[in-house]
C-alpha cells in the first residue's frame, strides 16, 4: 500500500488557478496531503506576488509542502541579489525583464512599473524595495529534486545515463531536448514540469504536468500511488495513462 503523494505543476503566478488546484488535493487527500510543487511559481502570470505569499504561508503553517526550483524562480532570485544577474542558460539577447519571460509581471505584482527608458539599475532599486525579504528567501532556498521511492520529482528534468548526485542544477531546470527525447527507462520515473503541453502526457519514463498555466492555460494537479498517476480534475482522479 502506497501513500499517496501529490504535485502540481509549473504555476507561474496564476493564484485563482493555484487555490483551485489546492482544493482538489485537499478533497481528495485531507489537509494533511504531501505536495509537491514542480517550481516556476513567478513570472508571466499576474499575481505572483500573491502566489509566493500563499506558498510561504502554507510552509510556515507546517504544512506537507515541498517546494521545487523552476528556471523562473531562479532567474527571479538572481535578479533580486543586491547585484542583478542573469541566467547563462537564456538565449543572447534575452533577460529577466524580456517580454517573452514574464519578470515585468512578476514585478507589476509588487506595484513595480518597467516603463520604456528605464535602465536596469533603476528597475533593480526599486524591485529591491518592494519585494519582501521572505519572498526573495523563499526562492533562494528552493529544492532541485525530490525523490521518493521510484519517482523523481525535478522541475525540467534530467540528463539520461548521470547519477542523481552528479546531475547538474542548472539542467534540472533548463534540459529539454535531451531529456524529452530520450525514450529509455531511467532509474526512477521522472514527473517533471518546465516544458508545457496541451493535456499531462505519460511516456513510460516520464510524466510532464506543464499544462501552460503561464499561458493561461489549465493548471494540472496529480496524484501518485507508487508510479500510479491520476490527474485531479473537477470530477475527481482520472488515470493517465500512456
Amino acid at each position: 500500500m502506497y501513500e499517496p503523494i501529490y504535485a502540481i505543476g509549473d504555476i507561474h503566478g496564476q493564484l485563482g488557478l493555484l487555490q483551485e488546484a489546492l482544493m482538489r488535493i485537499e478533497k481528495d487527500g485531507g489537509p494533511e496531503a504531501k505536495v509537491v510543487f514542480i517550481g516556476d511559481y513567478t513570472d508571466r502570470g499576474a499575481n505572483s506576488a500573491a502566489v509566493l505569499d500563499l506558498l510561504i504561508q502554507g510552509r510556515d503553517q507546517d504544512r506537507n509542502w515541498i517546494f521545487l526550483r523552476g528556471n523562473h524562480d531562479q532567474m527571479c532570485a538572481m535578479f533580486l541579489e543586491d547585484y542583478p544577474r542573469s541566467d547563462a542558460r537564456l538565449l543572447v539577447g534575452y533577460h529577466w525583464l524580456h517580454p517573452r519571460i514574464g519578470g515585468v509581471e512578476t514585478l507589476r505584482s509588487y506595484g513595480v512599473e518597467v516603463t520604456e527608458g528605464d535602465r536596469v539599475f533603476q528597475v533593480h532599486a526599486r524591485a529591491k524595495a518592494a519585494v519582501p525579504q521572505a519572498h526573495i528567501s523563499f526562492l533562494q532556498g528552493l529544492q532541485p529534486y525530490h525523490l521518493k521511492d521510484n519517482l523523481l520529482f525535478v522541475h525540467a528534468g534530467v540528463r539520461p545515463g548521470i547519477p542523481l548526485n552528479q546531475q547538474d542544477p542548472d539542467d534540472m531546470i533548463w534540459i529539454r531536448d535531451e531529456f524529452l527525447d530520450y525514450t529509455t527507462p531511467h532509474p526512477w520515473l521522472v514527473v517533471h514540469g518546465h516544458t508545457h503541453v496541451a493535456d499531462a502526457d505519460h511516456h513510460g519514463n516520464r510524466i510532464n504536468l506543464d499544462t501552460g498555466a503561464g499561458y493561461g492555460h489549465a493548471l494540472t494537479a496529480a496524484v501518485f500511488e507508487g508510479t500510479k498517476c491520476w490527474i485531479l480534475d473537477a470530477s475527481g482522479r482520472r488515470l493517465l495513462t500512456r
